[in-house]
């Protein structure tokens, strides 16, 4: 259930009750993370993974939505004494800026730290309310923009970009896009690649095999799965597509879905009114247990029509999975084709078929695969490393505005 009525302005408790200012501790960075919707999503256990990593007397965070928060997520996490709430749950336009612009000054940021287009607002509201350093970071794609966005929202991300001390995505693409669309020339959006927990994602052969007795997986089959949003632009109709089409032709697959979102019942039709697949496919639903989930499969796959840097795709890769992935997004700059996974076009279902079955019939080139996966996991894209680099970022934009000397920061 989604937040109905929210609480303008302030911070919200465990009871609801207002929260204390933020602390007076000098040698504390203040950075306060903008996000328009809190609630589970890449983007969001990516800035939850952040704040942890970050959480040093170096820094002290807080959250903003500019609309919506899921409660039950809030509470899962302890965010509630963190969190603050510009917006409201109604339906159509909203504009919060003086909102977020009073948030701003009763917290008193360092640095305002925006993302993707719902939390764009934030950066003029930022700016009115003299917050020093503001940063805004693209995440992905949406469907109805994959070929480009509406004039306007290219007309307001090129002021407001103006306006942002640094402005980053997760991938090449993600900033050649969207310097593209807002007429800037792309050395002016930086790249900031996600990172996994290598240690937490790990391949883990007790594991495997007690979660796939747990969910009563025949110890002979070979199991593909993903893990997102069951939203359109993943393309998940087209992964069951092509498993009924390998079912058919003899090969022993079953499909591990593991998310929720409104294309759940169609996908859960879907399997249930083909033959192939009755008893061959398992939704999960959303789920805490991701590493073991993604222990219990053979092969990941990633069909989506869109991606902007996937955070399910590193943990895959991180647990020793060989991936099969649509060549969209940053992608193609994760896996390396051929060796710790394959590409395929987005929505070929016999192209994406073809490499499943590569994959589903031979154990040796799973497990090559798999631990170049792994391998380019650890070396490439490791949590650690993203930690250095938002550490980096935080530090040389606080610096450049005398916050306070570098040389007084740890490195």
């Amino acid at each position: 259930m989604m937040q109905t009525e929210l609480q303008h302005e302030a911070p919200l408790g465990a009871s609801g009750a207002l929260q204390a200012s933020p602390s007076d501790n000098a040698s504390c960075l203040r950075v306060m993370h903008v996000v328009n919707h809190l609630g589970r999503g890449g983007t969001e256990f990516g800035v939850l993974k952040l704040m942890k990593g970050l959480s040093s007397e170096c820094f002290e965070h807080s959250l903003c939505a500019t609309r919506l928060f899921d409660p039950d997520f809030v509470n899962t996490y302890g965010l509630g004494k963190i969190l603050h709430v510009a917006g409201s749950s109604r339906e159509g336009l909203q504009f919060p800026l003086f909102r977020l612009e009073r948030i701003f000054r009763k917290y008193r940021p360092h640095i305002v730290h925006t993302r993707n287009w719902g939390g764009l607002e934030a950066v003029p509201a930022a700016r009115l309310a003299g917050v020093p350093v503001i940063i805004h970071s693209e995440h992905g794609y949406e469907v109805d923009t994959l070929t480009g966005l509406p004039r306007r929202q290219r007309i307001f991300r090129r002021m407001v970009y103006a306006m942002a001390d640094r402005v980053f995505t997760v991938t090449q693409d993600l900033s050649e896009y969207h310097a593209t669309q807002a007429w800037i020339r792309p050395g002016r959006i930086g790249v900031i690649y996600n990172g996994v927990d290598t240690k937490r994602f790990s391949p883990c052969e007790l594991t495997r095999d007690r979660i796939r007795r747990d969910l009563g997986l025949p110890a002979d089959r070979v199991v593909a799965g993903s893990v997102g949003r069951m939203v359109p632009i993943k393309d998940y109709g087209r992964l069951l597509e092509a498993a009924a089409r390998l079912v058919e032709k003899g090969i022993n697959l079953h499909v591990l879905l593991v998310g929720e979102g409104p294309e759940l019942e169609a996908l859960k039709r879907q399997a249930r009114e083909s033959v192939s697949l009755q008893g061959r496919v398992s939704f999960i639903g959303a789920s805490d247990r991701v590493p073991e989930l993604l222990n219990a499969m053979d092969i990941f796959i990633l069909p989506s029509l869109g991606e902007g840097m996937s955070n399910t795709l590193l943990e895959a890769m991180a647990c020793g999975l060989p991936s099969v992935v649509s060549l969209v997004g940053g992608n193609p700059e994760v896996v390396q084709d051929g060796q710790s996974g394959w590409l395929f076009v987005p929505g070929d279902v016999q192209a994406l078929a073809a490499r499943i079955e590569r994959l589903a019939l031979s154990a040796e080139t799973r497990h090559g695969a798999g631990q170049a996966a792994r391998e380019r996991a650890v070396t490439l894209f490791s949590l650690d490393g993203m930690i250095q680099r938002y550490s980096r970022l935080y530090l040389e934009a606080a610096a450049e505005r005398g916050l306070m000397a570098m040389k007084e920061w740890p490195q």
